[in-house]
């Protein structure tokens, strides 16, 4: 195993970079969109103060924050890797023409997704695994497409993998159990319930083997099912975060939670123990939902973590 960082390699032009590779996996960036976020920084991270963002203005403005308006900025993005002759996608965001009534930022989207997804060089038949790292509705709106006035799969050759726990947790019954609450309404009729129907999905808990360079482990809180996804390849080490981390404050403020915790103990819980593995192992992060680069490094500093450096994809 490598000992010392090292920057993936880009297999993209220098002009935009959006595909790396970590030994012999390749990863490419999709993007829904990415843009500034309707939240100011009180609602989307209600513990931070505004001491903490103007201690860290210099790693936030402009990718991740604007002083001016104190609103924060999003991406909503699929990683999508090639692995042992498998096409597997990561997330599958928010979704064309969907409605989500306490959701206004992901309703009744229009975006580009599967164009960009093509320009990455994939169609909808080419994929073979869909991950869904958590049932949230900005993870699994591209789970499915409408035809006519059905919802059906929009990849219609693969396995979607879910967590058994977010599976149960999220049903429409439950709602009004849960702290997202009505946030997540109509995503299990829209965007579960046509792939289970389908016979496409397969449930998991604890951790899975997806082949000999991925796995996936439960990292609870953000919802009961929420998971990681380990890359270890050719001495390469990555993490696909999901949202156990929302914004790039949390690298150096690990307390903060954004409002979107199930659990806010067991959300600190998992993050740290992302963390900690990923800077004792060389390992880069990737969460969904940072604009500009994307993913990075991380460090121990001190008791805390910084950012070692940001991956080579272009900034968005």
């Amino acid at each position: 195993m490598s000992t010392t960082p090292s920057l993936p390699t880009s297999t993209a032009p220098a002009s935009r970079i959006t595909r790396i590779e970590l030994g012999d996996v390749e990863i490419t960036r999709v993007i829904e969109y990415a843009e500034t976020s309707p939240m100011t920084t009180d609602v989307f991270f209600p513990t931070s103060t505004a001491a903490d963002w103007r201690r860290h203005a210099s790693l936030l403005d402009p990718d991740h924050w604007e002083p001016a308006t104190d609103l924060t900025r999003v991406a909503t993005q699929s990683w999508a890797l090639r692995s042992e002759g498998r096409v597997i996608l990561i997330d599958t965001g928010a979704g064309n023409g969907k409605y989500r009534p306490l959701q206004p930022i992901w309703s009744y989207l229009d975006t580009r997704y599967l164009e960009n997804l093509a320009a990455a060089g994939i169609e909808p038949e080419d994929v073979d695994l869909v991950v869904n790292t958590h049932l949230h509705d900005d993870h699994v709106g591209w789970n499915t497409r409408l035809e006519g006035r059905d919802w059906v799969p929009t990849f219609p050759n693969a396995t979607y993998l879910m967590p058994q726990p977010d599976v149960e947790y999220w049903r429409p019954e439950n709602l009004h159990r849960t702290v997202f609450g009505r946030g997540n309404q109509n995503v299990y009729e829209d965007s579960v319930d046509p792939v289970i129907d389908a016979g496409l999905v397969t449930t998991w808990s604890g951790s899975y083997v997806i082949d000999g360079n991925l796995r996936l482990e439960a990292a609870p809180g953000h919802t009961p099912g929420s998971s990681v996804i380990h890359l270890e390849s050719g001495g390469d080490r990555a993490v696909f975060a999901g949202d156990l981390m929302h914004g790039a404050i949390q690298v150096h403020e690990p307390h903060l939670n954004s409002c979107f915790e199930e659990d806010e103990d067991a959300a600190r819980a998992s993050r740290g123990r992302l963390y900690g593995w990923a800077a004792d192992h060389n390992a880069l992060l990737l969460p969904a939902h940072l604009p500009g680069h994307g993913a990075f490094e991380i460090r121990r500093e001190g008791a805390g973590f910084g950012i070692s450096r940001w991956a080579p994809f272009s900034r968005v």
